[in-house]
C-alpha cells in the first residue's frame, strides 16, 4: 500500500496551484510549515470543502454534490464513496487528534495521524505510515500558530517545514461539506467501536445535506452533526455478519431526536458529556456478502426543519 500521506500531499499541491479559483489562501509560518485558509478568514467553496475532503481521505474517496430536498426545500447534498474504508476513513478522515493549547484550540484530521499511529484503529489494523511530508487538517475558528505547527512535526517525527496545515472553521461552507461528508466515516468507527472487524467491510458510500452555514459556531455544530444524525443515509458492503449492527445509527443515542445544538448546551458544550452514541448516521443498509441485507433507522426532516431554519 502507498503511503496515504504521498496521496493527500499531491491533492495539496492542486490545492496550493488553484488556490484563488477556490477561495482559499496557503501562507508559511516562521517555522517554515504551510498553512492553508480553507475557511477561517478565506471564504472557501463547496469545491474547496469537496478538495479537502478528499485530502482528509487522502484521496481514497470519491466525494461529489448532488441537489435533493429537505421538508421540501431544495438542498444540496454531499456524496463519499470509498472501496478502502478502512483506511480512508479510520486511519485518515477520522478526527482524532485534539489540538489544544493556551491560544489555540482545534482538531485534527488527516494522514498525519497514520505517522503517529497512537490511535486504536492503527493498532488493529497494522497500518503505519512513513513518508517525508504530512498533512494535518485542522478544524478550529483560529489558525494554527508555530506552537501549533511544531508540536505536529514533533510527534509525526519531521521538520516544521515537512508540515501543511489545512485549516477551516466549522462555521464556514468547507465545514458544512467536510462534516456532512463523514456519514461513511461515523459508521465505520461505531462499528469498529462496536467490536467489528473494519478489515471486514468492502466498501461504504454515504450522503447527508449541507448545512445552512452560520458564523455562530455553537449553531454551526448544531446543524452540521444534525446533517448527519438526521439526514446522513450510509451503504455498507461486508464480508461478515453481525450481531449489533444498530450500533451504527444515530438511533443509538439517548438523546435522539433533540437538535444537537440544544444537546450540546445540556452538555455545557462538553462532548464527552454527549452519549457517542447519538454520532451516527440517520439511516444504514448493510449487505452482507452472501448474507441478509439489513436496513436500519430512517431520517428526520422535522428535526432537520427545525435545525436548518426551514
Amino acid at each position: 500500500m502507498d503511503s496515504i500521506n504521498r496521496m493527500a500531499i499531491e491533492l495539496v499541491d492542486e490545492a496550493l496551484d488553484f488556490a484563488g479559483e477556490l477561495g482559499i489562501e496557503g501562507y508559511e509560518l516562521d517555522s517554515g510549515t504551510t498553512v492553508i485558509d480553507f475557511g477561517v478568514d478565506a471564504d472557501g467553496g463547496v469545491e474547496a470543502g469537496m478538495l479537502l475532503t478528499e485530502i482528509q481521505t487522502a484521496g481514497l474517496a470519491t466525494v461529489q454534490t448532488r441537489m435533493g430536498e429537505v421538508a421540501g426545500t431544495p438542498r444540496q447534498y454531499v456524496e463519499l464513496s470509498t472501496d478502502r474504508p478502512a483506511l480512508a476513513l479510520l486511519c485518515s478522515q477520522k478526527g482524532g487528534w485534539e489540538l489544544v493549547f493556551d491560544d489555540f484550540d482545534g482538531l485534527g484530521s488527516g494522514p498525519a495521524r497514520a505517522l503517529v499511529g497512537e490511535e486504536e484503529e492503527f493498532h488493529h489494523l497494522g497500518y503505519y505510515d512513513e513518508f517525508d511530508l504530512t498533512v494535518l487538517a485542522v478544524e478550529s475558528i483560529e489558525l494554527p500558530t508555530d506552537e501549533v505547527a511544531e508540536h505536529v512535526a514533533d510527534m509525526t517525527d519531521l521538520e516544521p517545514s515537512a508540515v501543511f496545515l489545512p485549516t477551516y472553521a466549522t462555521g464556514s461552507v468547507v465545514g458544512s461539506v467536510t462534516s456532512s461528508a463523514r456519514a461513511p466515516e461515523l459508521a465505520m468507527f461505531n462499528l469498529f467501536e462496536a467490536g467489528y472487524d473494519p478489515n471486514n467491510v468492502i466498501s461504504v458510500s454515504g450522503s447527508a445535506p449541507l448545512a445552512p452555514v452560520s458564523y455562530d459556531e455553537s449553531v454551526a455544530m448544531g446543524r452540521t452533526n444534525d446533517a448527519v444524525a438526521y439526514g446522513g443515509r450510509v451503504h455498507m458492503t461486508v464480508h461478515e455478519d453481525f450481531d449489533d449492527f444498530d450500533s451504527v445509527i444515530s438511533t443509538a443515542g439517548e438523546e435522539y431526536g433533540v437538535p444537537f445544538e440544544q444537546v450540546f448546551e445540556d452538555a455545557g458544550w462538553d462532548f464527552n458529556e454527549v452519549d457517542p452514541g447519538i454520532f451516527g448516521p440517520a439511516q444504514v443498509t448493510i449487505d452482507v456478502v452472501d448474507g441478509p441485507t439489513y436496513t436500519l433507522g430512517e431520517t428526520d426532516e422535522d428535526v432537520l426543519a427545525e435545525s436548518f431554519g426551514l
